[in-house]
């Protein structure tokens, strides 16, 4: 098969010569076992993978990991034993963990695969087979049926009311109503109405097409593609941390090199001044921080699960509070992809009708008060029409209304129930006898039914507005009256509605003979009566719009990405909040459609992408060129989507989020975060989940680095002073462990911070620490540093023993480390903002790691073990007089840069009022 070819823009003959195929004799058998043999088999060829055990290594690929490996080696070497096990321990457990997350998403390219249809109905030699999807290979005739899915891409060339379901792969709301007629060269994908796709859905009618593309060529195929070629970003969190580590192993071993260097030049053994720079290497190595954010993530994870929604990718829960821009599908995503009845215009009265979705719940109403059904003729029977001419169910399974059917056929169904009106119960009284099914051509569907008791029959007409007020003289009064219509009043009528993006639907009526039993569409021409308009949408969620509200209010733009047309999609966005109320030159502006955004250079769509809210009409590569645009200009991009059509852009985006009832496989084993109930607004409450947690991982980070900063300063001074060291390796790694676990780790059940959905989000390009942070970091780690080496050398001035000596300067460490705990319980005030009971967890960790130090200080074997020594009562005075100093220093900081900030708030505020 030549390669580019357009097929949509070929007549039925060119498709069918350039195939080599005939539409009644379809393929020979041996014809087809050449072209399998040339073209292979109708299915999606796997990516080349990472295989699982490259995949764990590198896990280990990372800066902070390296350290902690190196450590691990040298105390290996030294014959540390216990040191060794301990800190690979930590590093073996984060890429399991790792490694168990990463491996998981690559099974997305396998369940697109088993996505494609395992049967279909196929032409040979001029009989029909039922054979494997993928047996199939260009040039065969295949056969299409309600519930089928379209096993490959087909050139529709014989149709009777076919309707596909395309969402999956173009996002439209509705099916489709397909043609066979050519259409122009440049028809995007959602409108090539003579085209089957591979993966959609059969709901109406019937068609026979031609293969013309299979596996990797059919347009899921390329989105298969797209999936992998997609680039996996880092997160932003992981991008802090790798710059963080890059500078802490920098600065680890600057220090630990100077003190080597020092200590040789003071004559000192090169083989001490090798073990004091692994201890200060021990030391300056926060090693709790890799388990302490695999460990705060995952706890993040549990507490964003029990608010349906699963993380799948553990960075991905702090990406959520960094998040900038959400990208959003709009069908089933925004709205409710249940098409609803919302406004009837029948005998010139306007109605509105409440209720949304297909739960038969609601009333109709005028000028905001609910109006009488029976008091309006037209009305009940323009409900009727939309109820008889139908072929589409209303049924209840488990608790949820459903259809059977096509979508907007269902909405009239919805709504004539809404008015006790049911289609059993009416065809009983109105039996059905013929049917003029809807072809596009003609816009219009009719059918014919018996009245009892009656000398007439009765044709029930909808359609489009145009093809039915045309053939309509009359129309139908609220009072049953008939009197000429007025069709120019109905247009005007209906360019205002079709103004707000609803979809119209006329109805129209004519008695016929009784002796009359079928229709064509001669009786149908002419001399209808004209009954009124349905008007309907894909409607909102309700959380939905309060969702986007809150998520602006934090600073997050919303945009959507549909393959609606502009119209319903910008008034759907209107609704819903991502677009304000503006002029209408205004709100041009915010809206571009997939053709426009083709002839956009890559440049040029990075800066539209800035102004515009509303992306329509697009097909699966715009959408990934939309993400990647907004990614450029820096922008941490969530995307939330259900369809096969959404995966390329799910794994590009930073954070892809995919809906777990409504979404395909393939979505959802693509991106980061699954919405259990579906529910737009779940994703405010998953962001603010991210805030807290990037908040408390800060906590963790400001709280734990001055032990290690202290730890670094201890060894460096005694190196300088050519003394003994204060604490040994084994005791820095005591210290490092214990703290982190009994401590540092209560920080993440820190309640969120108020106001923290009224921040903007953080700039993903800072640093981890700031400077206030940092200054903060040295003071105390300065502080805790004078302490330790103070109190051992006066204690040895004193003739205490070194080991007694070490244990002091062991405890002031950990004690200092446990005031300082609360002070980082809110990094931006002073401690009295916030209830100091609020995390209860805390304070048990607190009073448990005093437990675990008196068991260090007066137990023998952890004495043998540690080379500590039992302390006097007196040594704990000074050792807990030096943590409520740090606590003390660090408050009274605090609380004077809180006050210079809310004064300097205060006058800006003054400023813009």
């Amino acid at each position: 098969m030549k390669e580019g070819i357009l097929w949509h823009s070929l007549n039925k003959e060119e498709v069918l010569s350039r195939l080599k195929t005939s539409l009644a004799e379809g393929l020979s058998e041996e014809e087809v076992q050449k072209r399998q043999e040339q073209y292979g088999k109708n299915i999606l060829t796997q990516q080349k993978s990472t295989s699982p055990f490259i995949l764990f290594l590198l896990q280990f690929h990372q800066p902070l990991i390296y350290i902690l490996l190196g450590a691990t080696a040298i105390t290996l070497y030294l014959g540390e034993y216990l040191d060794a096990l301990v800190i690979f321990g930590i590093v073996f457990i984060n890429a399991v963990i790792g490694f168990i997350q990463e491996y998981r998403a690559l099974r997305a390219i396998s369940s697109l695969a088993h996505s494609m249809t395992p049967e279909a109905t196929v032409i040979r030699e001029g009989k029909r087979h039922r054979i494997p999807a993928q047996e199939l290979t260009i040039g065969d005739i295949v056969w299409l049926e309600p519930g089928d899915k379209v096993p490959a891409d087909l050139r529709l060339l014989s149709i009777r009311d076919l309707q596909i379901d395309e969402a999956p792969l173009t996002g439209e709301s509705v099916p489709v109503p397909k043609k066979v007629t050519e259409l122009p060269h440049q028809t995007l994908l959602a409108d090539r109405s003579n085209m089957a796709y591979s993966s959609t859905l059969v709901t109406y009618g019937s068609g026979i097409g031609a293969v013309v593309a299979i596996g990797n060529a059919t347009e899921i195929g390329r989105i298969n593609q797209m999936i992998a070629s997609a680039d996996i970003l880092a997160t932003p969190l992981t991008q802090s941390i790798a710059r963080f580590s890059s500078l802490l192993l920098y600065v680890i071993l600057g220090f630990a090199i100077l003190t080597f260097i020092v200590g040789v030049k003071r004559g000192n053994d090169i083989f001490d001044m090798f073990m004091a720079s692994v201890a200060l290497a021990v030391g300056a190595i926060p090693e709790g921080l890799p388990a302490a954010i695999t460990i705060m993530l995952a706890n993040g994870v549990a507490r964003i699960a029990k608010k349906n929604a699963i993380i799948r990718k553990l960075p991905a829960v702090e990406t959520l509070g960094s998040t900038t821009v959400i990208c959003s599908d709009k069908t089933g995503t925004l709205t409710q992809n249940q098409m609803t009845v919302q406004e009837i215009i029948a005998g010139g009265w306007h109605y509105t009708v409440t209720g949304v979705g297909y739960e038969p719940i609601g009333t109709f109403q005028i000028n905001g008060e609910e109006a009488c059904i029976r008091e309006n003729v037209a009305l009940e029977e323009c409900l009727i029409a939309g109820l008889l001419c139908n072929q589409s169910n209303l049924i209840e399974e488990a608790g949820a209304w459903k259809i059977e059917g096509d979508p907007t056929e269902g909405a009239l169904v919805v709504a004539a129930n809404k008015a006790a009106k049911y289609r059993e119960n009416y065809l009983n009284l109105l039996p059905l006898l013929d049917t003029i099914p809807f072809e596009s051509e003609n816009q219009y569907m009719a059918t014919l039914h018996k009245v009892l008791d009656k000398p007439y029959h009765v044709i029930y007409i909808k359609g489009s507005v145009e093809r039915i007020l045309e053939r309509c003289n009359l129309e139908l009064l609220p009072d049953g009256q008939i009197q000429e219509i007025n069709r120019q009043k109905y247009f005007e009528i209906t360019n205002q509605m079709a103004k707000k993006g609803l979809r119209l639907l006329a109805f129209a009526y004519k008695h016929v003979p009784n002796t009359q039993q079928e229709i064509t569409h001669y009786e149908v021409a002419q001399d209808l009566i004209f009954l009124g308009i349905q008007a309907m949408i894909d409607p909102p969620r309700p959380e939905a719009i309060e969702a986007v509200k809150i998520c602006k209010m934090a600073g997050i733009k919303v945009k959507m990405i549909t393959g609606d047309h502009e119209l319903t999609a910008l008034t759907i966005a209107q609704k819903i909040g991502i677009v304000g109320a503006t002029s209408e030159q205004e709100l041009s502006q915010k809206v571009i459609n997939g053709s426009k955004m083709s002839s956009l250079s890559d440049e040029e769509l990075i800066a539209v992408t800035q102004k515009v809210a509303v992306f329509a009409r697009f097909a699966p590569e715009d959408k990934l060129r939309i993400v990647r645009a907004l990614q450029a200009n820096n922008e941490i991009v969530a995307m939330t989507g259900d369809g096969v059509n959404d995966a390329p852009s799910l794994r590009q985006a930073n954070i892809g989020i995919a809906m777990g009832i409504t979404g395909t496989a393939v979505a959802i084993e693509t991106a980061d975060m699954v919405l259990t109930d579906d529910n737009f607004a779940t994703i405010k409450d998953a962001v603010e989940e991210g805030r807290g947690i990037y908040d408390n991982l800060i906590k963790f980070i400001t709280w734990t680095l001055p032990t290690n900063f202290g730890e670094g300063l201890v060894i460096l001074a005694a190196i300088v002073a050519n003394t003994t060291l204060p604490i040994l390796p084994l005791q820095l790694l005591w210290i490092n462990m214990t703290t982190a676990a009994l401590l540092g780790l209560t920080l993440v059940f820190e309640p969120k911070e108020p106001g923290i959905m009224e921040r903007k989000p953080r700039n993903a390009q800072e640093p981890i620490l700031n400077a206030v942070l940092l200054t903060r970091i040295v003071i105390v780690g300065v502080l805790l540093c004078a302490a330790a080496f103070g109190f051992f050398y006066e204690l040895q001035e004193k003739g205490r023993s070194v080991e007694a000596a070490r244990t002091i300067a062991v405890n002031i460490f950990v004690v200092g480390e446990l005031f300082y705990l609360f002070n980082c319980r809110v990094l931006s005030s002073p401690l009295y903002k916030i209830d100091f009971f609020s995390n209860p967890i805390l304070l048990i960790g607190a009073g448990a790691m005093f437990l675990v130090q008196l068991f260090y200080t007066y137990v023998p074997f952890m004495n043998q073990a540690f080379h500590s020594e039992a302390l006097e009562f007196m040594d704990w005075l000074f050792i807990v007089g030096v943590g409520i100093f740090i606590f003390w220093v660090i408050e009274i900081e605090k609380g004077v840069r809180y006050r210079v900030v809310k004064k300097r708030n205060s006058k800006e505020k003054e400023v813009l009022q």
